[in-house]
């Protein structure tokens, strides 16, 4: 009976030692805020933006239209109030469309933010460019991770 005892407190040990930052309500709190297919460097890793002035310097050259004869007219994102922003870059790819256009979910799971993703054709051989791309998503604030991993879905 004691092995039994124990037994089972050693399965309810170790589930709670897994620790996971998704409620059912966390999907919807997270959004993509930019993607764009160039200008990330090299190599892939993430960021945490801070604040508005941060987030715009990112950003700046992204969006906007130019007509002849005017300023132009930037339309930014408005940054998120009570959310982390996550700036990650990819990093370099040869061939490909690699530009991420939808968030599906976003999860903590041993300090690792996964970011869902769906799976695309990255265009194959057709496209024969060098492309360093590189997103933003608004996460909630409570999320706590030390590195960020995409996670491609069907």
């Amino acid at each position: 009976m004691n092995r039994l005892l124990i037994l089972c407190t050693a399965i309810i040990m170790s589930c709670a030692a897994t620790p996971s930052q998704k409620s059912p309500g966390m999907q919807e709190s997270s959004e993509l805020l930019v993607s764009e297919a160039q200008g990330g460097p090299d190599q892939s890793g993430f960021k945490i933006v801070k604040n508005e002035q941060e987030f715009r310097d990112v950003i700046k050259g992204s969006f906007g239209l130019i007509e002849v004869g005017k300023e132009p007219s930037i339309n930014y994102p408005k940054f998120p109030k009570n959310k982390k922003v996550v700036l990650y870059h990819m990093g370099m790819f040869r061939s490909g469309s690699h530009r991420i256009n939808t968030v599906k979910n976003t999860f903590v799971k041993n300090n690792i933010l996964y970011v869902e993703v769906p799976e695309t054709p990255s265009g194959g051989m057709e496209i024969q460019v060098i492309s360093n791309p590189w997103f933003m998503v608004a996460v909630p604030s409570d999320y706590q991770f030390t590195s960020v991993e995409l996670k491609y879905s069907k």
